[in-house]
């Protein structure tokens, strides 16, 4: 049996080059869900968590971790909400660095907000990539006039301490259903977000950015009216083509 403390998870985290975020960031979640899944995860996309708002196309950020667990009258008194003695979410929005986005575990309970527009506002002032929860929000639309990346299940205007206790921060988490560990690194497109195991991100880059310019080839020739047959998944002959087409632009 290995031992525990020297898991991946467990081991000190190198930082992570630019060059490699940016090409994370340049896929698409479909794409990157198709590379990890070629790599034995199956399931890593955040499946409910929309945009909030239409003014941003998507982002990529390492995870900064939130639990949130159910609020208890004995330890979370309701005269005050914003003086409950729990003040871990903000330490959380005035820890949060550049490149980081914040991942809220809310158990997918869209009873109560994660936030609201000064939190999110104040984590954007902060560098913050995105702010991510697989509950809700509040002040949709303010947090929808930011261009800020902003997710999540639904919109409330019922303020956290309602429903929610912030338990942990930058400890394990599930998202959506999916495992989040601090320094994972999330990726963001209108269609959603998807999380990248941060021991895989350097090896996915650029098998995903080829990727990408494989199938905008390939949507070029089904637009164009081509069959699916030996196209898509792509035969010798089409990949063949392909590279033709490719040295063609790169000429070009």
């Amino acid at each position: 049996m290995s031992d525990p403390e020297t898991h991946p998870i467990h081991a000190p985290q190198t930082a992570l080059s630019p060059e490699v975020l940016a090409r994370l960031g340049e896929a698409s979640t479909a794409t990157l869900a198709t590379q990890l899944y070629k790599r034995g995860i199956r399931q890593p996309f955040l499946v409910g968590v929309a945009p909030v708002g239409s003014r941003f196309d998507g982002f990529v950020g390492e995870a900064f971790t939130m639990r949130f667990i159910p609020a208890r009258e004995d330890v979370d008194p309701m005269d005050d909400p914003y003086r409950t003695g729990n003040q871990l979410q903000w330490e959380a929005i005035e820890q949060v660095g550049p490149g980081q986005v914040i991942v809220v575990d809310s158990r997918s309970d869209i009873a109560a907000a994660s936030a609201g527009d000064m939190l999110v506002t104040r984590a954007m002032k902060r560098g913050a990539a995105g702010f991510v929860t697989d509950g809700a929000l509040r002040d949709g639309h303010a947090i929808g006039e930011l261009g800020f990346p902003a997710y999540a299940r639904a919109v409330t205007a019922t303020t956290r301490p309602a429903s929610f206790h912030v338990a942990d921060l930058q400890v394990p988490i599930g998202c959506a259903g999916v495992a989040v560990y601090p320094g994972d690194v999330l990726v963001g497109d209108r269609d959603g977000i998807i999380v990248v195991p941060r021991a895989l991100a350097a090896e996915l880059a650029e098998p995903a950015a080829e990727q990408e310019q494989l199938e905008n080839y390939l949507n070029q020739r089904v637009r164009a009216g081509d069959s699916l047959w030996g196209l898509y998944p792509p035969d010798e002959s089409t990949l063949a083509a392909y590279e033709a087409w490719r040295s063609a632009e790169v000429a070009s």
